[in-house]
């Protein structure tokens, strides 16, 4: 059953879409392609659908190499602060792990914090989200980027992302964050291998007694691609809107998804037909 409350003000009454927009030269769907102010602010206009704007300066895919801060936050806040300059109101979240870009984004206008190590990369990350009193998402992870991929292993994945999660909550909860501003994402293509990927899918439902809205993250990742037989991450629309629509059966909270338009007009149907 979907959870009752909001996340930025959006209201979790179905399923809400998160709009992907990265500023980087190297992202593994769209990088490079975002790089200038006016094509910002060019991509936020075709994602009006978004309920929510994610907006990331560091690549996380599997193989990436670190981003100083520096260089990140001159990737974000000049963006962030555009979109706010051009009168853009939707909610904008930072998709960072490092505390320091999370602070200069938030105070250039950005609302809540996507961190994909759920606070683990930066000692610091969970004073910030406190000292703001902003939403923050916790994301399984393990490793680093470099590496992730490397034999990832698991007893049992669903389990053993539920605990780390649940303790990633407690974790939040105990250094001063609200637990009702706190929203978990299982990781999906994050240190799991494509078999761990279809488990965490189809156990997508266990993530609700966490206690906290859950963030579906798959749009165009490599399992994608080799299921449906797409070696291009933008040739991936159609299944990534088929694990879309999976997870709002699930009663995912929020989708992370780049085709927002697609995946906009598919959950309406969706909607309806159920």
């Amino acid at each position: 059953m979907r959870a009752a409350g909001t996340v930025c003000g959006v209201a979790l009454d179905r399923p809400r879409i998160m709009g992907i927009l990265n500023v980087t030269p190297d992202s593994f769907s769209d990088g490079g392609d975002f790089s200038s102010v006016a094509s910002v602010l060019a991509r936020a206009a075709l994602m009006q659908s978004a309920d929510i704007l994610d907006i990331g300066g560091e690549s996380t895919r599997p193989g990436a190499e670190t981003v100083s801060v520096a260089e990140e936050i001159g990737r974000v806040v000049p963006a962030i602060r555009a979109l706010r300059d051009a009168g853009v109101v939707t909610p904008i979240s930072i998709d960072t792990r490092k505390a320091a870009v999370a602070d200069a984004a938030l105070a250039a206008g950005a609302d809540m914090v996507n961190d994909v190590t759920a606070f683990r990369f930066d000692p610091e990350m969970v004073d910030v989200v406190a000292g703001w009193g902003v939403p923050a998402c916790l994301m399984h992870s393990k490793g680093e980027p470099a590496t992730m991929q490397v034999n990832p292993t698991y007893t049992d994945v669903l389990a053993e992302v539920l605990a780390h999660l649940a303790e990633r909550v407690d974790f939040a909860v105990s250094r001063g964050v609200a637990q009702g501003l706190l929203v978990v994402d299982p990781g999906i293509g994050f240190a799991k291998t494509q078999a761990h990927n279809l488990t965490l899918l189809r156990g997508l439902g266990a993530f609700h007694a966490l206690g906290c809205p859950v963030l579906l993250g798959a749009s165009r990742k490599k399992f994608i691609g080799v299921i449906g037989g797409a070696d291009l991450a933008a040739d991936r629309v159609p299944g990534s809107i088929a694990v879309a629509l999976h997870g709002a059966a699930q009663g995912a909270h929020i989708l992370r998804v780049h085709d927002v338009a697609a995946t906009a007009q598919a959950l309406a149907l969706w909607g309806a037909l159920n």
